[in-house]
């Protein structure tokens, strides 16, 4: 804040006091025994400096701030120190022991008032409480601002997350230190969550660096259709669950690696990065069967059926899932703890933002290509042209949200949040958001603003924020703590993504 401190003060004599202001504003007489204004004393005054007062003292002033500041306090004499009308009283007493003297000032101390953020599209400040209270120490965020917002998201778009206990453990271990021709050691082993309701398996697949001293950090994210498609190593096992878009929706030796090009193994080997993925149906397979698969029947409560309106879809198990295979990685002693970093595309990488908004482990999340209730903004609906909108996403998919969700479909301005207070959830962790030029589905600029209104939570928290305040150009990297590009092409991942992410990871992870 601005200080501007004036000492005004003539010829002070008993009973005399110099009248001071800290920031900027005015002190008004409204009534007393000397009747001096701020102004008076600054004109000097004879009835401001003579010594007119002999007996008991009694002046009222008022505090007027200038504009953009706010009244804060008085310091000395007031009754009421917070009020802007200060009145007091000094005894006869008390005049007597200032003859001859200066009393001490009576001060004004004023604000520079905080002006709000304005954000456009109707965004709900992500730094305003639900009470209308500004949040303006990392303490407030951490306390009440970010559970709250954790909780909207919850309640409203995603659905309320179980906590209830599996009993787990870890077999079918498999070590290969030659794999990819000798330049990665590949891991694979399986681990089963399951209580009296059920079971479920994750089928894990690592590939480490074998070049450099570990231990690595590691890029872990959902894949689509099995873990052998993301390279062609022949040793990769299948899944054993339903697979979608295959012959009798099983998987095939035949699609092996016919995903690679989404994923790059060998580029991030190379960069000294490890790669750790799962099938997303092992969690809950893709499809609306009314959720009697996959993961949600083990939380099911006595006599229920399906997940209640305000309790997790697909997207939640899926982030389930995802800090699940991370307990995994945090234990692997050839993995970097604290440099595991989240990635998603399309649903999957709303499913790897929710991740990292619940589960404060992930160190960085990426987001690609994420779009609607994604990194993109569910206000700009209407707007953008071309952008999915909540009634086409629900109509299709609604079994990935919360049921509540449904309710905002026709209109998204009544959503309690939007996404950009998502993307501020993983503050100050580091997020890269990339958008491809022709997906219009996906809405880009929606993504952009998505990570650049976030930036007043990190700036909160210590952090640089977003740097840009305009969408770059195809090919420009913001390399910010929060991070973005726009590629030309479509919606896919390609190695120009997974260039920029490396790129983002040297600079960020592990503290960089």
């Amino acid at each position: 804040m601005r200080l501007q401190a004036l000492l005004l003060s003539g010829l002070i004599t008993a009973c005399s006091h110099p009248l001071e202001i800290v920031g900027e504003g005015d002190i008004l007489s409204a009534s007393g025994t000397r009747d001096c204004s701020l102004a008076d004393f600054r004109a000097g005054k004879d009835k401001c400096t003579s010594n007119l007062v002999v007996n008991a003292y009694q002046e009222t002033y008022t505090a007027a701030p200038a504009s953009g500041w706010e009244f804060d306090k008085w310091l000395n004499y007031c009754e009421t120190n917070t009020s802007p009308s200060c009145r007091f009283n000094v005894p006869a007493s008390e005049v007597g022991k200032h003859w001859g003297k200066s009393a001490p000032p009576l001060v004004a101390v004023f604000r520079e008032t905080v002006q709000p953020t304005r954000y456009p599209y109707g965004l709900p400040d992500p730094l305003v409480s639900e009470s209308g209270s500004p949040i303006l120490e990392p303490s407030q965020w951490y306390s009440l601002r970010r559970p709250e917002t954790l909780e909207l998201f919850a309640e409203h778009i995603y659905g309320r997350t179980p906590a209830g206990a599996l009993s787990s453990r870890y077999y079918d271990f498999e070590v290969d230190r030659n794999a990819l021709g000798g330049i990665a050691t590949r891991k694979q082993l399986r681990r089963e969550l399951k209580n009296s309701q059920g079971s479920v398996v994750l089928d894990i697949l690592l590939y480490l660096p074998n070049e450099g001293a570990g231990p690595y950090p590691v890029f872990l994210g959902l894949n689509f259709n099995g873990n052998h498609t993301i390279n062609s190593d022949s040793n990769i096992r299948l899944p054993r669950g339903w697979v979608e878009a295959t012959e009798n929706n099983r998987a095939s030796a035949n699609d092996r690696g016919n995903r690679k090009q989404r994923w790059n193994v060998e580029e991030l080997i190379a960069r000294g990065y490890g790669v750790a993925t799962v099938y997303y149906g092992d969690m809950d397979p893709d499809y609306d069967d009314g959720f009697q698969n996959g993961v949600h029947p083990l939380f099911y409560s006595a006599g229920a059926s399906e997940p209640a309106a305000n309790e997790w879809g697909s997207i939640g198990a899926w982030a389930w899932g995802l800090s699940r295979v991370l307990d995994y990685l945090l234990v692997d002693p050839e993995v970097s703890p604290g440099e595991v970093a989240v990635m998603g595309f399309s649903r999957l990488g709303k499913a790897a933002l929710w991740a990292a908004a619940q589960d404060e482990r992930f160190a960085m999340a990426i987001s690609n290509n994420s779009g609607t209730l994604g990194a993109s903004l569910s206000r700009r609906e209407g707007i953008a042209q071309g952008k999915e909108p909540l009634s086409q996403i629900s109509s299709r998919f609604g079994y990935w949200f919360a049921r509540n969700m449904a309710q905002y479909v026709d209109n998204p301005g009544l959503l309690p949040v939007d996404q950009h207070q998502l993307i501020a959830l993983i503050a100050p962790r580091p997020v890269y958001i990339a958008s491809a030029s022709n997906d219009l589905w996906a809405d880009p600029l929606g993504e952009f603003e998505g990570g650049k209104y976030a930036s007043k939570v990190y700036q909160l928290l210590g952090k640089d924020g977003f740097f840009g305040s305009q969408s770059p150009a195809s090919h420009e990297q913001i390399d910010s703590v929060v991070g973005y590009h726009l590629r030309p092409g479509n919606h896919e991942v390609t190695l120009y993504d997974w260039q920029r992410f490396m790129d983002f990871a040297d600079l960020h992870l592990g503290g960089g």
